[in-house]
């Protein structure tokens, strides 16, 4: 007795040499509609679902697998008595192998002006549930969804090893394939009702590959983008040279492109270990690049560098002075590119500066489960700032201030940023308490403190960190406010000469 395989993909590559060497392997193979027309079309002896049915498709598609006839020849387990029984009593046959992939629901949701009835027309019914019932019953059945499996199928047909086993690692492919695809629809129809928090949280990513490591190089790793990730995205960025990204460079780029889309003007940004070592800003990229360069000369060896204009000549001839792991930018000019490929291990990698538009949360493991939160976007205009001190900042120490203020909700709290004439001089980043974020960045500034601004991710809980700014001769300070001490600070400020100003929203980065 002939096998029997029922075919109904959407994806269609290489789906008529597959169905040529089923029929050599004594197939019988039946069809839905457009999949039936291709294999026909290839001159493929196939048999219409209808037929065996014996019911017509109806409701525009909506309804033609839905039948006895396809699911009872799926879940029929063929060692029960009474199931094949029942079989041979309604006239059906067993189906084999069931080759299936789903209506191309992302592709429509992604469609440029996409209307949503044609993104609902585009959700699959009788797909996903002949694949669940075909996985389900994977003892006897084998299931197919994605066409790169079908040549090692073949091979394990010819081998004699298409066992239980085998159907068994085709039928988790499989479930994974409707949970994948579920998880989308679901996403799409919550962010429809701008649901951020439903009670259960789907994550839905689609592997882009497996990393040589992880953090460290006994850690295993692997990199996934969200279907519905934003074109101004690491996930979405393209690599125009260089050795494969690892698992840190992703982290440090996506960290330095998140910064640089802060800033409208010329910008460069120096990452390492996640928090910026050097952000500069001016009137060409080239010189953007010298200040980012010379705010920590030491600490942007090895780093990652992003850029918010073209690279052009004079940007890649500096650049190649250090060792940088990875550039990100919109683009390179041809002279550019071939100074910077003379070096082989440099990653190039070209993404759109535009602000994307957030399609999802913010989401960070812990043991046992995850924190999801909306992404920090937001940067408060100055018309929401207010100014609590004696002395009101200067139009240069506000620029500064602002441009400071884009860098701090960047750097791992406790953050403190110091920022002079378009330039990071000193970043303190992630301790314990506020001064000693403070002392650090200090430290490292030198003697540019003088006349130069602080930003601060969140409020000061005490006067210590106004009292050694002012020793620094730091003049103007941006922070939160909102502490039960903040007048303790203003009152400081006012006897130092100090400038300062309130956003009145904190920026923490754990």
């Amino acid at each position: 007795m002939k096998k029997r395989a029922l075919f109904s993909v959407s994806d269609k590559q290489g789906i008529t040499a597959f169905a040529k060497e089923l029929l050599t392997l004594d197939y019988e193979i039946i069809s839905t509609g457009g999949t039936l027309q291709a294999l026909t079309d290839a001159g493929i002896e196939a048999r219409a679902v209808e037929e065996v049915t014996q019911f017509p498709e109806m409701l525009d598609g909506r309804v033609k697998t839905l039948h006895p006839a396809v699911h009872g020849g799926l879940l029929a387990k063929r060692n029960n008595d009474k199931h094949v029984r029942q079989l041979a009593e309604n006239d059906i046959t067993p189906i084999d192998l069931v080759v299936v992939n789903l209506y191309p629901f992302k592709e429509a949701v992604l469609k440029e002006h996409a209307h949503h009835a044609d993104i609902i027309e585009n959700i699959d019914i009788g797909g996903p549930t002949m694949v669940r019932a075909a996985a389900k019953n994977y003892e006897n059945v084998g299931i197919v969804v994605h066409p790169a499996d079908y040549e090692r199928i073949i091979e394990a047909m010819k081998n004699d090893t298409f066992d239980a086993n085998f159907r068994k690692t085709l039928a988790a492919k499989a479930f994974q394939h409707t949970a994948h695809y579920d998880g989308m629809i679901a996403t799409y129809f919550n962010n429809q009702l701008e649901e951020s928090f439903p009670s259960s949280y789907a994550s839905i990513y689609e592997k882009v590959q497996d990393l040589r490591y992880g953090e460290n190089p006994h850690q295993q790793a692997a990199f996934y983008k969200d279907p519905f990730a934003p074109e101004t995205s690491i996930a979405n960025s393209i690599q125009l040279h260089g050795k494969e990204l690892s698992y840190n460079n992703i982290q440090d780029t996506n960290a330095a492109l998140e910064i640089a889309l802060e800033y409208t003007e010329p910008t460069v940004v120096a990452v390492k270990h996640m928090n910026p070592c050097g952000i500069g800003s001016a009137s060409t990229i080239s010189q953007a690049f010298t200040k980012a360069h010379q705010a920590d000369e030491t600490s942007i060896f090895g780093g990652i560098v992003a850029c918010n204009r073209e690279v052009d000549r004079e940007t890649a001839e500096q650049m190649t002075t250090i060792f940088l792991e990875v550039i990100i930018a919109p683009s390179f000019t041809e002279e550019a590119k071939v100074i910077l490929t003379k070096k082989e291990n440099v990653r190039l990698l070209t993404v759109p500066f535009d602000q994307p538009e957030e399609t999802s949360n913010r989401t960070v493991s812990v043991l046992g489960g995850s924190l999801v939160q909306t992404n920090d976007t937001e940067l408060e205009s100055i018309e929401s700032f207010t100014i609590p001190t004696d002395r009101k900042p200067t139009d240069q120490e506000m620029e500064d201030l602002l441009f400071g203020w884009k860098a701090v909700k960047h750097v791992k709290s406790n953050a403190i940023v110091l920022a002079k004439d378009g330039q990071t001089i000193g970043v303190g980043a992630g301790q314990m308490n506020r001064v000693g974020s403070a002392n650090i960045a200090i430290e490292h500034a030198g003697e540019k403190t003088t006349g130069s601004t602080m930003a601060s991710d969140a409020f000061f809980p005490m006067r210590d960190t106004v009292d050694t700014a002012a020793k620094a001769g730091i003049t103007a300070i941006i922070q939160p406010g909102g502490s039960k001490r903040d007048q303790d600070s203003v009152d400081a400020c006012n006897e130092h000469g100090i400038a300062m100003v309130y956003t009145h929203t904190r920026h923490f980065k754990h």
